[in-house]
């Protein structure tokens, strides 16, 4: 997986998957459409100020709510090239993997950067680094199986490789 660099956007604890993409824009499944809702209940301006390759870090249990698969969907849409928070809903969290959004729980990372901060990170080395502060931090990195799906652009793509033998 090649190196995320990216502005931040900073929320709070417990975002919700309805506030993510809200109930009243789920009737697509198009990344592109979702894209022009994400967070519009949060920041009704979100999706035009957010560019190709931003990150966001939240607090605790991000992706809270439903398990619909649309909120992660959206926020790929976007252009958001990774998560970050102290800790993500568990369904969320894995819905992000199986869509090829890379997920990471740092609370040192939430609590230090701030919006607009730039990041890099280094899934494989399990190193994110704040290039505004000059910062470096470990993460846990997540099991090479995740590893690969990420890779892949998702469980869809890492399945269809396995198929083909890649």
């Amino acid at each position: 997986m090649s190196t995320i660099k990216g502005k931040v956007w900073k929320f709070g604890d417990d975002v919700n998957t309805d506030e993510i993409i809200p109930a009243r824009h789920l009737v697509t499944t198009d990344p592109k459409e979702l894209a022009k809702y994400v967070m519009e209940d949060i920041d009704p301006d979100f999706a035009k100020k957010v560019g190709e390759g931003d990150i966001i870090i939240a607090g605790k249990n991000f992706g809270c709510g439903s398990s619909r698969e649309h909120a992660p969907l959206a926020i790929k849409g976007a252009g958001i090239s990774a998560v970050i928070a102290e800790s993500f809903a568990r369904i969320f969290f894995r819905n992000a993997i199986n869509l090829g959004i890379p997920v990471i729980e740092s609370p040192e990372i939430v609590k230090d950067a701030e919006e607009g901060d730039i990041l890099q990170i280094d899934m494989e080395q399990g190193i994110v680094k704040n290039l505004t502060k000059g910062k470096e931090y470990k993460i846990k990195k997540l099991p090479k199986s995740l590893q690969k799906v990420l890779e892949a652009g998702g469980l869809m793509e890492y399945a269809k490789s396995q198929i083909k033998g890649d």
